[in-house]
């Protein structure tokens, strides 16, 4: 087994059939073919179903997959370590909640390092995808938030994959509205102030997605409310019908715009209040390469900084 047999395996696992990952990868189909083909002899499994439309992972190649990218990360944080005068572009992904911040920090990341040595990627996307993207290491670093909620949920499905969080920061709750909001003006606002404005929240889909809400409050029962899939939607929304959400309180207005605001959330009995624990999640055991350490340091100046 070698390490391009590895890269050969993920790459085909990404784009679902051998001819596209031929492509990608520069290399003859019929190469390609026959190096998995030695691959499984010597493993004495099968990694791929092949068909007419292309190529899917067996159970047990979803397994060796998965393997075989933390193989490739560690033989990447070598390469880093030892060989840093190779040609071989590296790579650095990063999955995250739609945090303006993790944004931010993974701009000044990249000013840092040049885009001719490296291929970066950033991803703003659901929480359960986070999750997926870190576990299965197409992101080393994950960036997502936990509750007193939601975080039996979390805490089970990193469990699961072998990820662990590590907290970065914990903040209260705000409202986080534009600035020509009828209640942009407040000190503090309480939960039945919002009940005649639409509630925005990011959509997560699938089976327990308050569980897996952006948003601090899930819980709440919200008499109107509207899912968004992007940051830039939401912030329509909030200008467009006077829509709210409920986050950290820490904006970056460089990224989301002077036109926005976040006030503090005033809980009652009936609404409490709560913590966000925002961190970052990664492999367990697996050593952060020098850029994922970077990143981490990117986070933490910001945050220390608001």
């Amino acid at each position: 087994m070698t390490i391009q047999q590895l890269n050969y395996a993920i790459a085909i696992s990404e784009q679902g059939s051998f001819n596209k990952a031929s492509e990608v990868l520069y290399v003859a189909q019929p190469s390609l073919t026959e190096a998995i083909k030695e691959l499984e002899k010597e493993l004495g499994i099968t990694i791929f179903h092949r068909s007419g439309k292309g190529a899917s992972l067996t159970a047990d190649g979803a397994e060796f997959i998965s393997y075989a990218r933390e193989l490739i990360h560690q033989h990447r944080v070598i390469l880093e370590k030892y060989c840093e005068n190779g040609n071989v572009k590296k790579k650095f992904a990063v999955s995250t909640q739609h945090y303006s911040f993790a944004t931010k920090s993974f701009v000044e990341l990249v000013k840092k390092l040049s885009t001719d040595e490296y291929e970066f990627a950033i991803r703003e996307t659901r929480t359960q995808q986070v999750i997926d993207d870190v576990s299965s290491l197409n992101s080393e670093v994950g960036i997502l938030y936990m509750s007193e909620f939601n975080s039996p949920l979390i805490n089970k499905l990193l469990r699961t994959n072998n990820l662990e969080f590590v907290e970065l920061v914990e903040c209260n709750a705000y409202v986080y509205l534009w600035k020509g909001h009828p209640l942009a003006d407040n000190k503090e606002i309480e939960f039945s102030e919002l009940e005649k404005y639409p509630c925005l929240s990011f959509e997560q889909g699938g089976s327990g997605s308050m569980y897996l809400a952006e948003e601090i409050l899930a819980s709440y029962r919200y008499p109107r409310i509207i899912k968004a899939t992007d940051r830039a939607t939401m912030l329509n929304l909030m200008v467009g019908l006077n829509g709210y959400t409920l986050c950290s309180g820490i904006i970056c207005e460089e990224l989301n715009g002077s036109d926005y605001k976040a006030i503090p959330f005033k809980p009652d009995d009936e609404h409490p209040s709560g913590k966000m624990k925002i961190g970052y999640i990664v492999k367990k055991n697996l050593r952060l390469s020098r850029v994922g350490q970077m990143y981490v340091e990117e986070l933490k100046r910001y945050l220390k900084s608001v």
